[in-house]
């Protein structure tokens, strides 16, 4: 069936290809199954600015990015806010709410007018009564999730904090980065504390691992560009992937 977005939204904005009938969450469903999904999800228009959900309200809402740009933040003990990811069209947001009382535990908000399609906790709820088999699935695949993110605890938890590091900056760089003759480039602002957050380490570790990539080559910088030298580039973009690092150039 046709994207009922590109038909609600195309002429206006530029939405992108991907539905919410083929994200991760219900891959390997029958076409009854995603017709169904498709016809149940809700659209919306969020402007530039605009917090579709913030840290700590009940998780009630989860949805495809359209179209635009959203920000995932959280505030430290201290009240400062902490950027830990930009989200872009094809990325998929909220599945907090399939667990019980749960609660956002980051704030999303909207770098750029946004477009979402997706479904309430209520709503998708009567959507798996109604049809039983997604429930399922939802649960086989939530289950495989549960084993790639125990693989990459495994490879964050490594001996070097610089390892860590590197190969969170392949990870951006799998998501977010453009090739160049030089490499590959991430050019969007990120700071040593918010990679420190991620890696497990202190802020001053992390600049010290980040010194010694840049003198074995396998990091430059150029400016607020952090770029990956040829020969470390990392392996195809999976869009299924949780980003595991804000996006940016260090500052």
């Amino acid at each position: 069936m046709p994207c009922v977005c590109t038909e609600q939204w195309g002429e206006r904005y530029a939405v992108t290809t991907a539905c919410i009938g083929r994200v991760w969450l219900f891959e390997d469903l029958g076409a009854p199954d995603r017709a169904a999904l498709v016809a149940a999800a809700s659209r919306a228009l969020y402007p530039k600015g605009v917090a579709i959900f913030r840290e700590g309200e009940p998780a009630r809402q989860m949805f495809l990015i359209k179209g635009g740009r959203v920000k995932l933040s959280k505030l430290t003990a201290a009240g400062t806010e902490l950027t830990l990811d930009y989200r872009k069209a094809g990325d998929f947001l909220g599945e907090t709410v399939l667990h019980m009382e749960a609660a956002y535990p980051l704030t999303a908000t909207c770098t750029e007018d946004t477009i979402t399609c997706g479904f309430t906790k209520a709503r998708f709820e009567a959507l798996v009564l109604a049809h039983p088999h997604i429930g399922l699935q939802v649960i086989r695949n939530l289950s495989k999730r549960m084993g790639i993110l125990a693989e990459r605890v495994q490879s964050v938890a490594g001996p070097s904090v610089t390892e860590r590091v590197y190969q969170s900056l392949l990870n951006l760089a799998g998501e977010h980065g453009h090739p160049s003759a030089a490499g590959l480039v991430l050019d969007l602002p990120f700071t040593h504390e918010e990679l420190s957050f991620l890696v497990g380490a202190h802020r001053v570790t992390v600049t010290r691992a980040l010194k010694e990539l840049r003198d074995d080559g396998r990091v430059v910088q150029d400016g607020r560009r952090l770029i990956l030298a040829p020969g470390n580039e990392p392996p195809p973009h999976d869009p299924e992937r949780h980003p595991s690092a804000p996006q940016g150039g260090m500052r």
